[in-house]
């Protein structure tokens, strides 16, 4: 699903919204998830899961075309862990 498709079905879901609220409800609410992950904080959504952030350690790698070690700087990447809920909602466990 992408994001168009979330504020398609949320705004049929809900026909007292105008569609054009729905999508600034949505923006905002990633808006949101995103400053609070660029801040460093944990976001979790219950039942759902949580997005956080790892910090990944500069290292050397490896330029896989000709072989070549490059250095790759340290950097920090978003990580999302799964809940109960939604982790037993896939394996069938309801």
């Amino acid at each position: 699903m992408i994001k168009s498709e979330l504020i398609q079905k949320i705004a049929d879901e809900n026909p007292h919204l105008y569609q054009r609220d729905v999508e600034r409800i949505v923006g905002t609410i990633f808006d949101e998830i995103i400053e609070a992950m660029a801040r460093g904080n944990r976001v979790e959504l219950r039942g759902f899961g949580a997005f956080s952030v790892k910090k990944r350690d500069a290292r050397v790698g490896r330029n896989p075309r000709t072989g070549e070690s490059v250095p790759v700087d340290e950097k920090f990447v978003p990580f999302f862990k799964t809940g109960k809920l939604l982790r037993d909602r896939l394996n069938g466990n309801d």
